[in-house]
């Protein structure tokens, strides 16, 4: 395995360049089977979590809660030590969701969005990372996931022509191919006719000290409070409303 340390000064010129760094197939072999049929048996075993998601998407954005070892994936040691050289300190979970965008015979679609505001206190602009996880082969044929770069010594384009005029870069590559990019840039699932289902893994990173960012994943109280290793329960330990929620409604009784 190639150590994460050895990436550090190339993502951050990546991030400072473009906002987002493709990491190639990071994960291979039996790893990568395990994931993949993790991700079949939740969509299988727990079809009454999946839901329809934006354009013509299903996704499971409890999937900590259906399928808890995903943390494996979420806490990689071959990515999240990168993540957390970007983010230049220490790491909290904002979501994961498993996604699948199938066989597809209508128009090219996309979505241009922006996930947060940019955090133009830190140095690479950075509120939240996404972390992009492919489990099928995804190529100029079939739906990707595609952004706009965006240097982080050029201002902030509000208009999303003008931001797209920059550029466009469509993340392709094998199963197992992964990308980190930053929540804050222009991007998009492009959708185009397909035989091919994609199927993606998801996760959010944030600064601790900073605001949860949504409310669609719910955190197991087995990882932020329970959990036997401090390190795991301060990572899972910015709760979301949801969380809140359900941690109310399934308190133990007095």
């Amino acid at each position: 395995m190639t150590e994460p340390s050895l990436h550090f000064d190339e993502d951050a010129a990546a991030f400072a360049r473009q906002g987002f760094v493709d990491l190639g197939a990071v994960l291979k072999g039996p790893e990568l089977t395990r994931f993949q049929d993790l991700y079949q048996h939740d969509r299988q075993a727990f079809s009454f979590f999946w839901h329809p998601y934006g354009h013509h998407q299903t996704a499971n954005y409890d999937a900590l809660v259906t399928s808890p070892e995903f943390d494996e994936l979420i806490r990689h040691p071959l990515i999240y030590p990168r993540i957390e050289n970007l983010m230049g300190g220490p790491l909290c979970f904002g979501e994961i969701g498993l996604r699948r965008m199938g066989r597809y015979e209508g128009d090219f679609h996309q979505e241009w969005h922006r996930d947060r505001a940019h955090h133009t206190e830190h140095p690479l602009r950075l509120d939240y990372i996404q972390l992009m996880v492919y489990l099928t082969d995804v190529d100029d044929n079939t739906h990707c996931i595609s952004m706009s770069p965006e240097s982080v010594d050029e201002p902030v384009l509000r208009d999303s022509a003008k931001q797209l005029e920059r550029g466009i870069f469509d993340l392709h590559g094998p199963a197992g191919t992964c990308a980190l990019f930053n929540a804050s840039i222009l991007h998009t699932a492009t959708t185009r006719p397909t035989d091919v289902s994609r199927k993606t893994v998801q996760i959010y990173y944030g600064h601790r000290d900073r605001a949860p960012l949504a409310n669609d994943s719910a955190v197991p109280a087995t990882l932020w409070r329970d959990h036997e290793d401090s390190e795991t329960r301060a990572f899972y330990g910015v709760l979301n409303e949801r969380t809140r929620i359900m941690m109310n409604a399934f308190a133990p009784p007095k």
